[in-house]
């Protein structure tokens, strides 16, 4: 029987990726100036414009005669656009700012008219279970996806909502090609067989690629293939809309209620999660600030800053986009999300400044916008000498209320030291603001040149090993034979173990102390700064150093007493369990034919992880350190994975290119670096009350 294809023009526009954004819209331009013109002459029924709606703003940004056109193909439901402001990684992006995207999202597309909306997610790289509830909450109930997907039909309900596989992926040029309708042909049967195979009587075709433009005889060419394979399909154009509603009743047919990251069919470029980890501290730094920001603006009812916030957070979820956030384009694309990293803070920051000066907020006041009590040591900063608190710093500048007020301009006398200084807070109520007050009960902590601890955690150095509450850590160090996509090993390469050459206190306070750790790389010295606040349960770990060191990967190595196979990790601001193999070895499984992704046992994380398993307990809070891996009793953090093309043929990882060869070169993290992260002890409760002081929402 002759099957029907529903077949959708389409282009995936990443904003910025191998070459820069302005290059990219200019490209952009040429290709929608042509849809436009063919869809107001109708030589095309309609266009999808790849889920989201920042590549229109781009667009009309240039070319705002053409918004009048726009807002009438729209309403005529021959341009789709939207849910998302733009397709960001949903690993990276917490659930905060993937809420943004589709408030932001949907609010510009349906100020264009949109009203049909699908959580497309063609390209990204793998997709969390969690995002679901998150756009059911906005009134989406339609979602299509190709990477991480195991071998399913091209309809399966996931998490309860109905899905569309993309069999054959979004990618799909063949109409494009330089060759006859005859091959043409040829090629478009042996793909429709494929998606057949995992399809009822209608099949979904999508027709497009990346930042690639509609053929203008495509009806023509459709019409031609048509008539060679006039006994097995039937294509006509239409949009994935179409497609939902002709298979309504297979959704159910098969269920799936979990993450979507298998890549046994499709890359899910792994190793993303640990390139150009600059850009996940970053990401992760900027994510908190404008949330706190955010919390602020909302506590005090000051709606004059909703329109900064939205400018601010657009900034942020252009960065979040997949190619950007996850470290794979050009260094000249990196260099501009970080100067976009900086705007969010400046901007952030300042929110923050002038809302204490509007609202008097008093020097040593602090305000608990966290929605759950706090206890613990925070710093605080002044331009003043204060007696009864630890001093721990200074540094030279102008202090942020004279910066703040309008009426006064700072002169070269008013700068000077701004202090740093530690201050206990006990039991601070949600929205409560009090005045900090100097150290109230005794220290518990107590340091030494090998030792640091007080009376809920420990770290010892023994015989040049460190130890944690009994758990031995250490640093390994790898090649790495990869790119910007995937770790790339050598086959019998199980690491260095980098040696202690010396250890030293650097801080011994009341509320404070610092042990510092010297670790000698293959090329460079490794500081580890190692920090206690009395009474606390967790250990703060900050690595600081200078990278010299080319295609090698720097990893943290926590040794727990039993093979670890179950981990809870933060995705969308929820603990979700992962279980592993861990006899898994990546190293003797390196692929050998064309078209592989070797599996490996690493897993993308947020803001933190959880063991908790008969035997094993550990937990770890990031900021920034995106990656971790398994492998038999050992936890591993990346803390540097330095490569230096965004894909290297050669990588022993994947036997197919993921992207083009560029040679990338700050991809190699040379220079200063650092990571870091806070070590604890406990359950699922203790994960939440670390957490929550690590990122503790207090304005002071």
């Amino acid at each position: 029987m002759r099957k029907q294809v529903i077949a959708y023009l389409h282009t995936h526009w990443d904003r910025e990726w191998y070459r820069e954004f302005e290059i990219f819209r200019m490209r952009l331009l040429r290709v929608f100036d042509n849809v436009l013109e063919m869809l107001a002459k109708n030589k095309i029924p309609c266009f999808y414009f790849d889920g989201q709606v920042s590549a229109l703003e781009d667009y009309l940004a240039m070319r705002p005669e053409r918004e009048e056109l726009v807002i009438s193909l729209i309403r005529h439901k021959r341009l789709f656009i939207g849910p998302f402001y733009c397709l960001v990684d949903e690993f990276l992006t917490d659930q905060t700012c993937f809420r943004k995207n589709l408030e932001i999202g949907l609010k510009t597309a349906q100020k264009y008219g949109c009203k049909d909306f699908i959580g497309y997610l063609a390209d990204t790289f793998g997709h969390s279970q969690n995002i679901v509830d998150v756009l059911r909450d906005f009134g989406i109930d339609k979602c299509m996806v190709w990477r991480g997907v195991n071998d399913f039909p091209s309809e399966f309900s996931w998490c309860g909502m109905d899905t569309i596989n993309l069999v054959r992926g979004y990618f799909n040029d063949i109409f494009s090609l330089k060759t006859s309708i005859e091959k043409k042909a040829e090629i478009l049967k042996s793909n429709l067989d494929k998606i057949a195979e995992k399809s009822g009587n209608v099949l979904l075709l999508p027709i497009g690629a990346d930042h690639l433009g509609v053929e203008t005889d495509i009806k023509d060419q459709i019409e031609a293939v048509n008539e060679i394979l006039k006994n097995d399909y039937f294509i006509r154009l239409g949009s994935p809309f179409d497609y939902f509603k002709r298979v309504e009743n297979r959704f159910k047919d098969f269920v799936w209620n979990d993450e979507l990251r298998d890549n046994s069919k499709t890359f899910t470029l792994q190793g993303c999660y640990s390139s150009r980890l600059d850009l996940k501290r970053e990401n992760i730094e900027c994510t908190y600030l404008l949330d706190l920001a955010s919390r602020f603006v909302k506590q005090q009812k000051d709606n004059s800053y909703n329109t900064i916030l939205e400018y601010t957070y657009k900034m942020l979820l252009q960065n979040q986009a997949h190619d950007s956030i996850c470290g794979c384009s050009t260094d000249d694309v990196h260099a501009e999300n970080k100067i976009r990293y900086k705007k969010i803070k400046q901007i952030a920051n300042t929110i923050i400044d002038e809302l204490k000066f509007k609202n008097h907020f008093e020097e040593k006041r602090i305000l608990n916008l966290s929605g759950e009590a706090y206890s613990g040591i925070i710093e605080f900063k002044t331009s003043r000498i204060i007696e009864g608190y630890d001093r721990i710093g200074f540094e030279n500048g102008f202090d942020r209320y004279l910066l703040t007020d309008t009426q006064r301009i700072p002169v070269t006398e008013d700068y000077t030291k701004i202090n740093t200084y530690l201050a206990d807070v006990e039991n601070l109520k949600p929205d409560e603001i009090e005045y900090i007050m100097p150290a109230i009960n005794k220290s518990d902590l107590k340091i030494t040149e090998t030792r640091i601890e007080n009376s809920n955690i420990s770290l010892r150095i023994e015989n040049g090993q460190i130890f944690i509450n009994g758990i031995k850590f250490s640093l390994y160090d790898f090649a790495d034979l990869g790119d910007s996509y995937n770790f790339g090993p050598q086959k019998d390469d199980y690491g260095t173990e980098l040696h202690i050459i010396r250890s030293k206190p650097i801080l011994k306070t009341a509320s404070r102390v610092t042990l510092k750790i010297d670790f000698e790389g293959r090329w460079d010295v490794i500081p580890l700064f190692v920090s206690l606040d009395k009474n606390a349960s967790h250990l703060h770990f900050r690595f600081d150093w200078i990278n010299s060191q080319k295609n090698h990967l720097l990893q943290a190595v926590f040794n727990l007493s039993n093979p670890i196979r179950e981990v809870f990790s933060e995705d969308m601001n929820i603990l979700i369990k992962r279980n592993f193999n861990p006899e898994y070895d990546i190293r003797q499984n390196l692929p050998e034919n064309r078209g592989i992704e070797v599996k490996n046992n690493t897993a993308p994380m947020q803001r933190g992880l959880l063991i908790d398993e008969e035997g094993n307990n550990l937990g770890i809070i990031t900021k920034g350190l995106t990656q971790y891996e398994v492998f038999q009793n050992k936890l591993f953090l990346p803390i540097l994975r330095s490569t230096g093309q965004i894909s290297n043929p050669q990588n022993p990882a994947r036997t197919t290119p993921a992207g083009p060869p560029i040679e990338v070169e700050s991809l190699q993290q040379i220079g200063r670096n650092t990571a870091e992260f806070y070590v604890f002890f406990g359950n699922h409760n203790a994960f939440k009350d670390v957490l929550n002081h690590v990122y503790n929402y207090i304005v002071v």
